[in-house]
């Protein structure tokens, strides 16, 4: 990727955006990127996300994918952006992110503890193809033995696919592909770059068939959209062939900073819809919590019937290895 490289000065005009105080900007076509190093790259995980990690390493902020609900588009409104319109095309790159991070997991207080990586913009994205983080973040944490889960929805994680192998031989790691649904109309809309979830459902059977311990996050799963019986058993039967080691369903949460940009939406193409979340979410970010039970159960009990993490499955895929797998 060529780029035209923009150093910034200290007396950049006050309109311009706060990152670029202290970021070199580069851009590539439509994208703009702000390269950055990094104060610290081991951040708290707030609870409420459910994910059951405490702790994440995201190299980068904002995300091709360009995801309607992502709750990073919060943090674009801190940096001077746009959540809505620059979180798909103002990428921020921590440059020194495996630099910082072997600094940080060699500090005496750290614990060791379960690392999440790309909460707020996926890891594998367009944007890794240059600048190539991830093998030296992925190595950071296999030489410290240090747990971690690699978050992303991109194929480009197969280029690292025997890194996190290793890594796995001394300590817990494996990747997390995010497939919510598999309705590809409704993808176009809230997931517009993101890769179909047929070509996740082939990246997961991958990354198991490589010896890469592949598990599913089942997220967003979308209230009144994607949460009827049907449809969630559709998405744990394909999972199921994957060979996933793992099922988490996580309901759509809806923090300030994504919930105005996909609550418009709704509003355009489901207004009949409205109600029914305001009902699940006057409470705040996160749905009323006996309707996430209620979905997390369903989830549960499919993943139970189709032997997902079993080591003798229940239920056998028909297809052969050299078949495409289905979506419906």
């Amino acid at each position: 990727m060529r780029f035209d490289a923009l150093p910034l000065v200290a007396d950049a005009p006050a309109e311009r955006p706060r990152i670029e105080r202290r970021a070199v900007r580069r851009t590539e076509g439509e994208t703009t990127f702000y390269e950055v190093a990094s104060r610290t790259v081991i951040d708290k995980v707030p609870p409420a996300i459910g994910l059951g990690v405490d702790w994440s390493v995201s190299p980068y902020r904002g995300c091709a994918h360009a995801c309607l609900y992502c709750a990073g588009r919060r943090g674009h409104r801190y940096l001077g952006l746009d959540g809505e319109r620059d979180f798909g095309s103002a990428i921020v790159v921590k440059t020194d992110a495996a630099r910082r991070l072997r600094a940080e997991l060699a500090k005496p207080r750290w614990r060791g503890e379960t690392v999440a990586i790309g909460l707020t913009g996926d890891c594998y994205q367009d944007a890794e193809r240059t600048y190539r983080l991830m093998p030296g973040i992925v190595a950071a944490l296999r030489d410290s033995g240090n747990p971690f889960q690699v978050m992303t929805k991109s194929a480009l994680v197969l280029r690292d696919a025997d890194l996190i192998a290793q890594a796995a031989e001394v300590a817990e790691a494996r990747v997390m592909v995010s497939i919510g649904f598999v309705d590809d109309r409704l993808r176009r809309a809230v997931e517009p770059g993101a890769p179909s979830a047929q070509k996740r459902l082939e990246l997961c059977a991958e990354l198991n068939e490589r010896g890469a311990a592949c598990g599913v996050l089942m997220a967003p799963i979308l209230p009144c959209l994607t949460d009827s019986e049907d449809q969630l058993r559709a998405v744990v039967r394909r999972v199921a062939e994957t060979g996933a080691v793992s099922i988490t369903p996580l309901v759509l949460q809806l923090p300030s900073g994504s919930r105005e940009w996909y609550l418009r939406w709704l509003a355009e193409q489901h207004p009949a819809l409205l109600p029914r979340y305001t009902e699940l979410y006057g409470g705040g970010a996160v749905a009323a919590q006996a309707y996430r039970d209620r979905v997390t159960a369903r989830v549960t009990e499919f993943a139970r019937l189709y032997g997902i993490g079993a080591k003798n499955r229940p239920w056998t895929p028909s297809r052969a290895a050299t078949r495409q797998m289905a979506l419906l």
